[in-house]
Order: C-alpha cells, then structure tokens, then sequence
C-alpha cells in the first residue's frame, strides 16, 4: 500500500454547472436520454476481446464490428487493436466524455478508456482519428496507479461533467478487498488520486452510478479479487469473501453516507443503474448469485431503502456441481426511455424483457434462450417437480451451435437490438463453460419490440470470435462509437 496517497478537494471533481451551456449543444452526447432515441444508427461496435487465462500466450484486442447491415462486411470483425502486454483480462470499458459533458463545447468524446481487470494496466484509446481502426494513445501503467492511490483490479469507468474520469477498483495489489475504492484520472489521463474521501472506501468493489440531481453516488460489491480471480468457490461467500451491500455516497463530495444490507436475497450484487431520467430517485441491480433484480429508491426521509423487484427462481438440476442451480444475472440494462429493463441468466441461457414502466411492479414482456448450461444435448438436465427431466431448446444461428450462456449486452438507442457476448471473466468461463474457452465467444443480435415487448433472434447475425488469427478469443463488453445507455449519464 502507498504510504502517501493522493487526497482530493472534491470541489474539483464537482460538475462544473449542471445546466450550464446546455441550450449550445455542443458538447458530447445529447441533451437528454429521449433526444439519443433518435440518434443515428449504430453502424460500428467496439468489443473487448481477451486470450488471459485461455492458454493463448497473446495480448487481449479491441474488436471493431461492423453492424451495418447494408455493408458488405455486416456482422464481421473489420479491425483488431492489441494491447502491447499479455496477461492484462480487458473487461469493462468507458468513456473520456459523455452526455455528462453536453453542455460544455470543449470536451470531445474521443478516448475510450479500457481498464485491465487482472494486470491493472488502464489503456487510452483513439477511436476519433479513425474510428474503424482505433488506435493506442495512453496507457497508465499499475504501478503509477498503486502508488499514488493503493488501488488496483481496475474495472469500472465513468466520465464525469468535470473532465476527470472515475475508475472502481475492486482492491489492492495483494487482491485484498479492502483496498478498494475509487481512482481519479485527470482528462489527460494522469493519476489524480481516490475520489473517495479518507476512511469512506466500501467494504467491496465493483459497478457504480451518479445521479447528480439527488446529489448521490451508489456502489456495488462483487468480492475480493483473491478469491475470483481463482475461480467461483461457494464457501467464499460464506466466508466472507464476498458482497451483498450497496452503498451510497454524497456526489459529488466522497462521502460513505449509507450502507444497504441486501442480505441473502442480494447476493453478490454486480451492475447497478438509475433510472436515465436525472430527476428519478430509483434504479435497480443486478444480484448475480440470488438472481434476483433489486430495486432501491430514496424515501420520503432522504434515506435509502431497497427491495426485491424480479426473482429468478433456481432450478433443480441432475449432473451438475450443486442440487439447484440459479440463473446468474451478470449483467442488465435499462432502454434510454425507462420503459423497459433486460437482464440475462449466464447459466440458465434466457435473457429477458420487462416493461417497467412502474419500476415497483415489473412485467415480463419477452424471452430468449440462447445458450446456458440446460440447452438440449448437454448432460445438464432440469428436473421438474414431478420428477420429468427437461432442457432447453436453444436455436442454431447461420448453421452454429451457440456456446456458453448470455453474458453483456448492449441496446442500440432506439431500443430495437440487442447485442449479447457470453464470455464472464476467464477464469469463471473455464469453471463453468470450458467449451466456450477452447472454441471462443460469439456475439448474437436480437430484435427487440418496443411497442408491445418481445424478443426475437435475428438469424442474420453471428460474429464468432472462434475463427480469429490468434485462436478463438472470449468477448466481453461492447460499446458504440457515439455511446450508449450504459456509458452515458445525464446531468
């Protein structure tokens, strides 16, 4: 641990006005998240594409996919982008400026900012120059980031409206959960220092989301990077090594004002979200572990409160590691109009559609199968409580067969695709999805419903990671050139 760490005023970390310079549109972004409805189309995703943990002695890459389809390289890889180390695990990305910045004409979405989950290296790419074939432009090395902070096990990044970007890490250079908290980088990409202040890091780390209008940051905990970097080990949960807490801190100031006990319910809760709308006090999270979709709101106090809004119930399963298995909820994610929510099952294969359009009382409007451990032909069976086996039937794409189960998605902005990955983290894939390890990642599209809900499998698109020039490789998070509604946030 550093024996000097960086200790900020966090009036520079502060927006710099909320509506200041909003009418100039100039700025990145959009004015609010019903104006990105209608924005262009996506015609280019960037994909974090890694060979850490999978026996490839190569670096990770950044895909670019083409997601036009009037392009004659429609639904294939057109640019690779390798990191100059080997070992890092890409995993999360973010952006240097976002819809935070619209109202300040001199920031400029350019840089997308790719922090290594395991080396700690946090890369600075230029995707403006040539946005189909992005290129280096920084990379922060761990041992700047460890001496300055005490942090590393970076992961995820938010711009905020003040120019700097904020980065949680999930612990020290040790993998001890409680070195956790939050990293500062200036817009020139130097170490500013924690965000939080002194003696207010979380007893875990992992997603996080501002709303600035209710003057609140909250956080949430995956588990010490000792234990999941090693692999998924139940007794870790009961022996402490994971999270199931929220915890909410004053924005922009740093402080730890309130910590939600999700308890057995809110096992290992993952992504977080508000609400896009800036003036609502709720959003969800993801808890992976429970399966369950918890909702938290502010109350009439100002305090914070949470509750369990979807549970997916586990399913009794024959040939398999434990007696039930549950869905895993490793990833979610709300459309720019508030109006629906999507999360996937990693195990089960499903990933689904709720109206939520009364966020108290979501409504499941649509589901897919689309891998998971329970589709036909695996040795895996579910079994009913009338004792009858049954499985999943899990369509072929382009002649595919699809491997390992749902994992990151991404919605276009008007709300009518959604882009899914399956690859976790290496080493859960292996332990989980050995096939997905030896033949690679694949990266589905599914046409969405917006009217009356629904999903469907588009048939067209299949991007397979297993035929890349260095051997399959396994894809993560997606992001577009212009952003999206997991990156941006509104002030």
């Amino acid at each position: 641990m550093a024996t000097d760490v960086a200790v900020l005023n966090h009036a520079e970390v502060g927006v710099k006005d909320a509506h200041a310079g909003a009418c100039c549109r100039k700025g990145p972004g959009y004015a609010t998240p019903l104006e990105a409805m209608s924005g262009p189309r996506e015609a280019l995703i960037y994909v974090t594409c890694v060979y850490s943990g999978t026996g490839r002695e190569k670096p990770d890459y950044l895909a670019t996919v083409d997601i036009d389809p009037t392009s004659p390289t429609y639904s294939k890889v057109i640019h690779r982008l390798p990191v100059p180390y080997i070992g890092d695990e890409l995993h999360h990305s973010g952006w240097n400026s976002c819809s935070s910045c619209h109202g300040d004409p001199s920031a400029d979405r350019r840089f997308l900012i790719l922090p290594s989950l395991v080396s700690g290296r946090i890369y600075v790419i230029d995707t403006k120059t040539n946005p189909k074939a992005p290129s280096l432009h920084k990379v922060v090395e761990p041992e700047d980031i460890s001496q300055k902070t005490g942090l590393a096990y970076p992961h995820t990044s938010h711009c905020l409206a003040s120019g700097d970007i904020m980065v949680s890490c999930l612990g020290d250079k040790q993998g001890n959960a409680a070195g956790n908290g939050f990293l500062l980088l200036d817009s020139e990409f130097n170490v500013k220092g924690r965000w939080e202040k002194p003696g207010h890091s979380p007893l875990f780390g992992y997603d996080f989301w501002y709303q600035p209008r209710h003057k609140t940051m909250i956080s949430s905990s995956w588990g010490a990077p000792a234990a999941f970097t090693k692999g998924f080990n139940l007794d870790d949960v009961s022996n402490g090594y994971y999270g199931r807490h929220l915890y909410v801190y004053s924005w922009p100031g740093g402080e730890l004002r309130q910590t939600l006990d999700l308890g057995e319910t809110g096992l290992l809760p993952l992504e977080i979200r508000f609400l896009h709308d800036p003036s609502k006090d709720t959003g969800f999270v993801g808890c992976a572990l429970t399966s369950n979709m918890v909702r938290f709101f502010q109350t009439k106090d100002g305090s914070w409160s949470h509750e369990v809004a979807i549970a997916v119930k586990p399913l009794k399963v024959q040939n398999w590691i434990l007696p039930e298995m549950p869905g895993l909820i490793t990833d979610f994610l709300i459309s720019l109009d508030d109006r629906f929510l999507y999360f996937v099952n990693w195990l089960h294969g499903d990933v689904r559609q709720y109206n939520i359009e009364d966020p108290q009382n979501p409504l499941l409007t649509g589901q897919v199968w689309v891998g998971g451990l329970l589709q036909k032909g695996s040795p895996i069976v579910a079994e009913g409580e009338d004792g009858k086996t049954w499985q999943f039937d899990v369509p072929e794409i382009k002649g595919n067969r699809l491997r390992g189960g749902p994992q990151m998605i991404q919605l276009s902005l008007d709300g009518k695709r959604l882009y899914v990955t399956n690859s976790l983290f290496s080493t859960w894939d292996r332990q989980f999805y050995p096939e997905l390890v030896e033949k690679g990642s694949h990266m589905l599209q599914i046409d969405v419903n917006t009217e009356k809900g629904g999903l469907e499998i588009n048939p067209n698109f299949f991007v397979d990671f297993a035929a890349e020039p260095d051997g399959p490789s396994l894809a993560h998070e997606m992001r577009y050139p212009g952003g999206d509604c997991t990156s941006d946030i509104w002030i």
